[in-house]
């Protein structure tokens, strides 16, 4: 049985797979005026402003010395890690195919959570999340996820993976301190002495921005808010309750609500494929849940 802790653990979580349903998709129109650096550091540059200012607003104090080792973890694997990574590689390849790569994620954050966070997980959920990593690669490669791309993108997006797991591994981490939105709102100023910098050469120097129309600009300000921000204050909180590994399996939905939104806004159809897909992922994801044995998280009231 699932005690309420859990359960709003994985509500959270559901939130910021939500949110970022609309990452992959929207990296892809921005990138078509922006190049992959600048839609990478430019979103991230958003999201520090508005963290800025809500750390001032609730006169938020710095972080203990201890926690910006693990913070910068986060920074380097959440802000530039899969953000840069994905981008380059999505100017050689399609958004479908960068599915694939991508539905390996919350498989690669339960092994670092057990790896590095020393998390306890049973037999039969490990059995689970491969058969939901299995279907959800199953799903996009029926969507044509074998399509245009490139060794290099791919490479480019494995590493992306990995990168943003050790992010939310070590994320949770400082949760056990800080709530999960002062967290991702230190990451995201701590990394501006980079990204305005970055951006603004790219800006002005180096091509950085191609005279990008407004829906290009609406996404790349909906990366920030929304991918960047305001997913990781839900993440983070969800995760923290309902445990990195067991919590992070709610991302294998993501995928699946990006085919949702194409059907509802641009008219794609929904075929049986669709369905079948979201039963046996929806069922492996709740396997690992019910697998769960005794694991109590302890982190601070939000």
């Amino acid at each position: 049985m699932i005690d309420s802790r859990v359960r709003s653990g994985l509500l959270w979580a559901f939130v910021a797979v939500f949110l970022w349903s609309f990452t992959v998709p929207l990296t892809k129109v921005a990138v078509e005026g922006f190049s992959a650096v600048f839609t990478a550091t430019g979103r991230a540059v958003i999201a520090g402003i508005v963290a800025a200012i809500v750390l001032a607003v609730r006169r938020v104090p710095p972080p203990p010395r201890h926690l910006w080792r693990p913070l910068a973890y986060v920074m380097l694997g959440t802000v530039f890690g899969w953000p840069i990574f994905m981008a380059i590689a999505l100017n050689s390849t399609t958004a479908a195919h960068a599915s694939v790569i991508a539905a390996f994620l919350p498989l690669a954050t339960a092994i670092f959570a057990v790896a590095i966070a020393h998390e306890r997980v049973t037999r039969t959920f490990w059995v689970a999340a491969t058969v939901g990593t299995i279907a959800v690669i199953a799903f996009s490669l029926s969507r044509g996820g074998v399509g245009p791309g490139s060794l290099l993108a791919d490479g480019l997006l494995i590493l992306g993976v990995i990168a943003a797991s050790l992010g939310y591994v070590f994320g949770v981490d400082a949760t056990r301190s800080l709530p999960g939105w002062q967290v991702v709102s230190w990451v995201v100023v701590a990394a501006l002495p980079i990204t305005i910098p970055v951006s603004a050469y790219l800006w002005l120097f180096a091509d950085g921005v191609r005279s990008p129309d407004g829906s290009q600009w609406s996404a790349l300000v909906v990366l920030g808010l929304s991918s960047m921000y305001l997913g990781f204050f839900a993440w983070y909180r969800g995760l923290s309750q309902a445990g990195t590994a067991y919590g992070g399996q709610v991302q294998q939905l993501q995928v699946l609500l990006s085919l949702l939104w194409s059907a509802l806004l641009l008219g794609e159809a929904v075929t049986w494929v669709t369905i079948l897909a979201a039963v046996v992922v929806v069922g492996a994801v709740t396997w690992a849940q019910l697998s769960r044995g005794k694991n109590p998280i302890v982190a601070p009231e939000e």
